[in-house]
């Protein structure tokens, strides 16, 4: 199968483990090789975390460098984004210091991970940093509100508006919550407010996954799906691996362009 550029697989995020799926990947090689085969299902990338010994999130450069090794033999035409998402763990300057020295082509970054207890002047040092070392940001946005403070920060150039990224959050992780496409409004509408030009991808959580990212690629937004976010396909049923959900959202995403060119 042919891959979209616009699918993005998130198949593990930092949270959740076995006792959530048991095909859940904790491990660099169980990691491996399930973004192959969401690859082969049809995801032109993934977004990756990587755990310690105990199973735990980590944001050891080490292993991050040997999970990225792996894939470029494996797949090299995905794109692999890494994170420094904090998860309450980790320091903004525990962050910065990961892509200082892994230096990623792409990675993930919480816009308010990065700069919570940071001066601006050591945020614009980091993030042109980052973009004079040719690496590729993705700002996690979590709340509509946070697309005016990235445009605050771009408009003073303390972010580079060049190729700017948006990861527009749907939802949280709250037992029993579920986004629904209508969560999308409020950010497309903060980002013609603010006028904040930027490449933008979204992720959702619950048993409407499907239908948020098939709206967000509809109007132009790129889609992260996978176990991070949700275990479930649309009809309810428990996905069988990450690979199935890639399956029902490139078929969901067909079957939509065909109905709008009917």
């Amino acid at each position: 199968m042919s891959t979209l550029p616009q699918i993005m697989i998130a198949p593990n995020g930092a949270r959740r483990g076995k006792q959530d799926h048991p095909a859940l990947p904790v491990t660099i090689a169980e990691t491996v090789d399930t973004v192959v085969s969401c690859h082969q299902a049809g995801a032109g990338g993934a977004h990756l975390h990587v755990r310690d010994k105990h199973g735990a999130h980590s944001l050891d450069a080490g292993l991050y460098r040997e999970l990225l090794d792996e894939l470029s033999l494996v797949a090299p035409d995905l794109i692999a984004q890494i994170t420094t998402e904090a998860v309450g763990m980790y320091t903004s300057q525990q962050q910065q210091a990961l892509l200082r020295d892994l230096r990623p082509d792409f990675a993930s970054v919480a816009l308010r991970e990065i700069t919570d207890g940071e001066t601006e002047t050591n945020v614009r040092a980091f993030f042109h940093w980052a973009a004079e070392a040719g690496i590729g940001i993705q700002h996690i946005l979590y709340t509509p509100d946070e697309v005016a403070v990235l445009a605050d920060l771009v408009n003073r150039d303390i972010i580079p508006a060049t190729t700017l990224e948006a990861m527009l959050v749907l939802g949280r992780y709250t037992k029993g919550q579920k986004s629904g496409p209508e969560d999308l409004d409020p950010y497309l509408t903060k980002m013609t407010q603010t006028g904040l030009t930027a490449n933008w991808a979204v992720c959702a959580f619950g048993q409407r996954e499907t239908d948020c990212l098939v709206k967000a690629v509809a109007l132009g937004g790129k889609a992260r799906i996978g176990f991070e976010n949700n275990l479930h396909n649309a009809d309810g049923t428990l996905a069988r691996d990450n690979a199935q959900r890639v399956s029902e959202l490139v078929a969901a995403i067909r079957a939509n362009e065909v109905a709008v060119s009917a």
